[in-house]
């Protein structure tokens, strides 16, 4: 008899890869996705990273058909607070009958083998539905498979800030420096995903404010007035 698929939990960052995982792991069936993980810095009241309203991200959950498990994390947050966090969230998870972690990532072996080492741990198992994937056609794929996105953050270092606030989409990848990964695994930018087949519906926003913080870019996004 076949047995049932196990119950995991989703990283969840509100951008591209974590909403193409979810429609990968769908489209695979071999896990019950039960719930989108998501680290908010408490201060701000925004995803970790990627700088999105809570409110976007609790849209994003509920387009998708999903509950939203939120880690509130401190700004700044050291490592050994936001692991414990975590922990936390894990005992929750096992105790819910939720034995695992997908996560988005593609390339990075380092990240990667954190994961698999802090939810070793917990006695969780980690999975990596993209994992390995050649990021160039991958991007290509989503934009193909209807994923849109707002690209929300940008690291100055390497991108110009004429690239925060745009849409993640063909036109974007052709104007990216050689060298940029089109999927951003390296950190070179982050994105919001608003519409694609892992959602019931788009969601209506908008473009707002661009600021520097932290030595980073900024490019809020806003529901449609």
């Amino acid at each position: 008899m076949k047995s049932e698929r196990p119950k995991i939990w989703l990283a969840w960052s509100s951008g591209k890869d974590s909403a193409w995982a979810l429609h990968v792991l769908r489209q695979r069936n071999e896990a019950d996705v039960a719930g989108l993980l998501t680290t908010i810095n408490a201060a701000a009241d925004r995803a970790a990273m990627h700088a999105v309203r809570r409110t976007l991200v609790e849209a994003q959950a509920a387009a998708c058909g999903l509950p939203l498990v939120l880690v509130p994390i401190p700004d700044p947050c050291s490592n050994e607070e936001y692991e414990a966090r975590m922990a936390e969230a894990m005992e929750t998870a096992k105790a819910q009958g939720v034995t695992g972690v997908a996560f988005g990532d593609l390339f990075l072996e380092d990240v990667r083998a954190y994961r698999e080492r802090q939810l070793g741990r917990a006695a969780m198992t980690a999975h990596f539905p993209l994992w390995g994937l050649n990021t160039a056609a991958l991007a290509r794929e989503m934009q193909a498979g209807g994923l849109r996105a707002i690209v929300t953050c940008i690291d100055p270092r390497i991108l110009a800030e004429g690239f925060v606030g745009r849409e993640w989409d063909a036109a974007f990848l052709a104007d990216l420096p050689a060298g940029v990964d089109p999927c951003a695994e390296r950190g070179e930018f982050h994105s919001f995903a608003y519409a694609g087949p892992m959602f019931s519906r788009p969601l209506d926003v908008r473009k707002g404010e661009i600021v520097r913080r932290g030595g980073f870019i900024f490019a809020d996004v806003l529901p449609a007035e």
